[in-house]
């Protein structure tokens, strides 16, 4: 099997990467390195292919899935059997910032990534990854505050994906339209691709910012000593899932391909693998950590869920997914990464 990853070198693409490589696939990455430490994840892959004896089971391609002939001319000569289109911008505050880039990268960059494929002889299949802001701030959902977290009062089990799409910022719409386009292929021209709306994903070689990778960055930030600053209460949940648990349901899509083109998933830890940002994120924390750790208040940020659960029904139905790693044991491993690598963040 031959697989490309765009934004391969990032953090859910060398988890990705490196798994295939475990398999024995032939994995293609395309990235073009703009983000902090890529070059540290893809000198990690090319070490591990070497140290495996695989050398020749992996290849890269620097570019921009902004660059449509670059994107024909790699699926022309790497002939791939799957992509797995991550390559993105992740982050709502610098679509604020910076909406045309954001538009250009993720919903230009998917359109193109479609076209590539579909203009190949033999297209291959393709695993899009979406995003739950594409479901925009749930205004109209009740929420309660339970003791120290929100939760929802009516979606005991998450949000499904009969919720309509309501992006509510440049990052959700450019999202969407990757999202929309991504289904839309399958259904006009027959591609074999499936969406992920992915909650917060979290694991090793997740570089996390305070506006991205959010349990990561406050590991990173406790290891290293940098202040922490809590936006709103702490009190808001978010449902958590390990890369590895993400990585078995691309697998699993992979392996109904056939049947489950066209389809679009909710994939996210699901109510059982739920934390807040601070009020049980912190203790957790502490606890690993070994200290208290002080942090300081600021106000809400304009758009922030006090909760998001994903509702992981359909994936389970279709897929015979569910996650497997609890918060507890996914939080270990990645803080015992975070400390083992502390003189990447320094």
């Amino acid at each position: 099997m031959r697989v490309l990853i765009t934004g391969g070198a990032g953090f859910i693409g060398c988890n990705l990467a490196a798994h295939h490589l475990d398999r024995g696939n032939h994995v293609i990455l395309l990235d073009n390195l703009s983000r902090p430490r890529t070059h540290h994840n893809l000198n990690w892959l090319r070490r591990k292919a070497d140290s495996e004896g695989r050398a020749g089971y992996i290849g890269f391609y620097h570019g921009d899935i902004r660059d449509f002939p670059r994107l024909r001319q790699v699926l022309a000569e790497t002939e791939p059997d799957l992509v797995v289109h991550l390559a993105s911008q992740v982050t709502v505050t610098k679509s604020v910032l910076d909406p045309r880039e954001d538009f250009e990268i993720n919903a230009l960059g998917t359109f193109n990534v479609l076209e590539a494929i579909r203009a190949q002889p033999r297209p291959p299949a393709m695993i899009y990854a979406s995003t739950n802001k594409v479901y925009g701030g749930l205004e109209d959902v009740a929420v309660v505050l339970d003791g120290m977290r929100y939760r929802y009062r009516d979606y005991p089990n998450g949000i499904a994906e009969d919720r309509p799409v309501d992006p509510k910022s440049p990052y959700g719409c450019s999202k969407c339209a990757g999202d929309l386009y991504t289904r839309d292929y399958a259904r006009i021209y027959g591609l074999r691709t499936v969406v992920f709306r992915q909650s917060t994903i979290y694991g090793p070689h997740q570089f996390g910012l305070e506006d991205q990778g959010w349990l990561a960055w406050l590991m990173i930030a406790t290891a290293t000593g940098r202040p922490i600053t809590i936006y709103g209460d702490g009190k808001q949940v978010r449902d958590m899932l390990h890369v590895d648990d993400l990585i078995a349901a691309y697998d699993a899509a992979w392996e109904r391909m056939d049947a489950v083109a066209g389809e679009v998933f909710n994939i996210g830890g699901g109510a059982t693998n739920s934390l807040t940002i601070w009020s049980e994120a912190g203790p957790l924390l502490e606890a690993l950590a070994g200290r208290v750790i002080p942090v300081t208040y600021a106000d809400w940020r304009p758009g922030d869920q006090r909760v998001f659960i994903s509702n992981n029904s359909k994936a389970a139905q279709l897929l015979g997914w569910s996650p497997k790693i609890g918060i507890r044991e996914g939080a270990r491993q990645l803080w015992d990464w975070v400390v083992a690598n502390r003189d990447l963040f320094v």
